[in-house]
């Protein structure tokens, strides 16, 4: 149940609802221009995002704290939505630090699977053309 000293917090990613509708008190983000702070009477805006913190505090006012990357926040009335294309939460910013670590980490495995590929695919290709071409 929101007021008018509440706003829902909702973030979203392009597979999944991250986060929300939440209520929270208030809302600071990484913003192209630098970081903004939102509080429910706030105008309302579009903001482009960059990769950074975004620290929200709920009702019972406690922060939390997510790490994002570059995406893009409206604020209509009291909601106030964020889409960006990845997120990572944390209780606090050393756990949320090890989530980040271990999560490009990961991505780094990822990458190197796909460049063993592509170079496979793209060898298997020019063998493939050679033989075509010496016909």
């Amino acid at each position: 149940m929101t007021d008018q000293n509440t706003m829902q917090l909702s973030i979203f990613l392009p597979q999944e609802v991250f986060l929300g509708p939440e209520d929270i008190q208030s809302l600071q983000v990484p913003a192209v221009s630098g970081a903004l702070g939102f509080l429910p009477r706030r105008l309302d805006c579009v903001v482009a995002l960059t990769a950074g913190l975004l620290i929200y505090r709920d009702m019972a006012g406690k922060e939390h704290f997510v790490a994002i990357d570059q995406g893009i926040l409206t604020k209509a009335g009291n909601q106030v939505n964020a889409a960006v294309r990845n997120a990572v939460a944390g209780s606090d910013l050393g756990e949320l630090h090890l989530k980040i670590t271990q999560q490009f980490r990961n991505l780094d495995e990822e990458e190197k699977k796909v460049r063993q590929v592509m170079s496979q695919l793209e060898t298997g290709f020019v063998r493939n053309f050679e033989q075509l071409t010496q016909k």
